[in-house]
C-alpha cells in the first residue's frame, strides 16, 4: 500500500481555532490591516444597490465589521460567525448599544466550509481576511452560494501569494529552516476567480492592493502576528519549540530587507498582498465563463 502525501501546507483548524481563542484580547490592538482592509471593502458597498435583510459576517473576529454593516443596513439580520468562540464572545462584550441586535442567537462558532445556516437565507455574506485559512476554496465559495439567495452578494477579501514574502524568503535560506513549512500558501487571484466561476457565481470583479507594514525588529512582526492569532497551522511546521539558532538565523536573514541602516532609523517591511472580490450568485441567467476585473497593483505604506 502506497503511503499517504500529506499536504504540507494543509491548515490544522483545531491549531487556528486555539491560536483566535487566545488572541481575542490582544487581536484590537494589533489588527492594524484588519482595519485599514474593512474601511476599504465598506467604502466599495457605497457603490451597490443592495437592501439585504440578512448578512453573514463570515469570519467575523472580533466583530467590527459586523458592527459596521449594522450601521449600514438598520434593517437588516446580521449574523456573526467565526471558528474561535473566544472571538465571538469579544464580539457580544464590544458595543453595549448594539448588543440587542447581535444578540446570542446571532453569533455562530463555525467553519466557513461547513456553514450550519440554512439554504438561500442570506441576502450577503463579507467575509474580511479570513478565506486564507480555508483548506478548500471551493467549498468555502459553495457554501457562500447556497446560503444565499438569487442575486444575493458576496464580498470578500484574502491574502495573496506576495503576503509576508520577507518572512517567507528569510526562513527558506538557511538551511537550519529546510524541511518545515513556516509560512503559509495563498492563493492567486487567478486562481480565486476560477473558483468563484466554479461554485456558480456571475462574472466576478477582483483587484490586488500591496500593503507595507513597517517593524523596528524581527521580534515586533512576529508579535503583531502572534497577537493576531495568526500562528503558523500548516502540517509542516515544526512541532517542537524554536530555539535560539532558529531565531538568530531569522533575525539575520531578515536584515536584508531593511530599508536604510537601523541605527538611523530604517525599518523591516512585512508585505501583505490582499485581494478583494465581490461577485452575485446568479439567478435564471446562464453563467459567464469569463470576466473577472483587471489587475490593479497599488503599494500602500503604514508606519
Amino acid at each position: 500500500m502506497q503511503p499517504v502525501e500529506i499536504d504540507a501546507y494543509h491548515i490544522d483548524k483545531a491549531l487556528v481555532r486555539a491560536s483566535f481563542n487566545r488572541a481575542a484580547n490582544t487581536y484590537d490592538a494589533a489588527a492594524v490591516l484588519q482595519k485599514l482592509v474593512q474601511s476599504e471593502m465598506l467604502s466599495r458597498l457605497d457603490l451597490v444597490k443592495i437592501k439585504p435583510k440578512a448578512i453573514l459576517d463570515a469570519g467575523c473576529g472580533t466583530g467590527h465589521g459586523s458592527f459596521e454593516l449594522q450601521r449600514r443596513y438598520r434593517n437588516a439580520q446580521v449574523f456573526s460567525l467565526d471558528i474561535a468562540l473566544g472571538m465571538l464572545q469579544k464580539t457580544r462584550l464590544q458595543q453595549p448599544y448594539l448588543r440587542r441586535l447581535l444578540s446570542a442567537e446571532k453569533l455562530i462558532c463555525a467553519d466557513i466550509e461547513s456553514l450550519p445556516i440554512a439554504d438561500n437565507s442570506m441576502g450577503m455574506v463579507w467575509s474580511n481576511l479570513a478565506l486564507q485559512w480555508c483548506n478548500n476554496l471551493d467549498a468555502a465559495f459553495g457554501e457562500f452560494a447556497r446560503v444565499l439567495q438569487p442575486e444575493g452578494l458576496i464580498m470578500f477579501s484574502t491574502f495573496g501569494p506576495d503576503t509576508l514574502k520577507e518572512l517567507r524568503a528569510a526562513t527558506s535560506s538557511s538551511k537550519q529552516m529546510h524541511g518545515n513549512t513556516h509560512v503559509s500558501r495563498f492563493i492567486d487571484m487567478h486562481d480565486i476567480g476560477d473558483a468563484l466561476i466554479r461554485s456558480g457565481f456571475s462574472a466576478p470583479a477582483l483587484d490586488v492592493e500591496s500593503y507595507t507594514l513597517t517593524y523596528d525588529d524581527v521580534k515586533a512582526v512576529m508579535t503583531d502576528l502572534k497577537n493576531i492569532g495568526a500562528h503558523n497551522a500548516t502540517a509542516g511546521r515544526n512541532r517542537g519549540l524554536a530555539g535560539k539558532g532558529f531565531l538568530q538565523n531569522l533575525t539575520q536573514n531578515y536584515e536584508q530587507f531593511r530599508t536604510g541602516l537601523k541605527e538611523d532609523g530604517g525599518k523591516l517591511p512585512a508585505t501583505f498582498e490582499v485581494i478583494y472580490g465581490h461577485a452575485w450568485k446568479a439567478a435564471t441567467k446562464p453563467l459567464q465563463e469569463d470576466g473577472y476585473a483587471p489587475i490593479s497593483f497599488i503599494n500602500k505604506k503604514l508606519g
